[in-house]
């Protein structure tokens, strides 16, 4: 390496290590990020609740999961080393993820639809006693 190389390592070595300074004399930060849901006992849990949250998990999973479908999809497009089948392959997964994102999100938009129009929040769901 050349000096002015290592000069210009040092210096912005230096200069990293200073810029962090002021954030580590700040001290501990305590952020409540809360989850936005009441807490609730074993007690209080409702069948409306556990369907609620449940849905929530399902619509959350099936998205996390599309989109690693996705993610391979391509990377075996990119690793397909220009084998006609294995690029089909790779297209049809890419294709299929993309129909599980389209129906996930589709899956999503009607439930927010259903909310505007009926009132019922399948994402907050609440289900009342008939008769007691």
């Amino acid at each position: 390496m050349t000096k002015q190389t290592l000069n210009s390592l040092w210096t912005s070595s230096l200069a990293l290590a200073l810029s962090a300074t002021p954030v580590a004399a700040a001290g501990e930060a305590k952020i409540n990020i809360g989850t936005g849901a009441p807490s609730t006992t074993v007690a209080e849990l409702t069948i409306g609740a556990i369907v609620s949250t449940a849905i929530k998990i399902l619509v959350v999973v099936a998205a996390v999961l599309f989109f690693f479908w996705l993610v391979l999809g391509g990377i075996k497009w990119i690793t397909s080393g220009g084998d006609k089948n294995k690029t089909e392959e790779a297209r049809q997964q890419i294709t299929s993820a993309l129909v599980g994102l389209v129906v996930v999100f589709s899956a999503w938009a009607i439930a927010q639809l259903i909310k505007i129009l009926f009132d019922v929040d399948l994402f907050n769901l609440t289900i009342s006693r008939v008769g007691v």
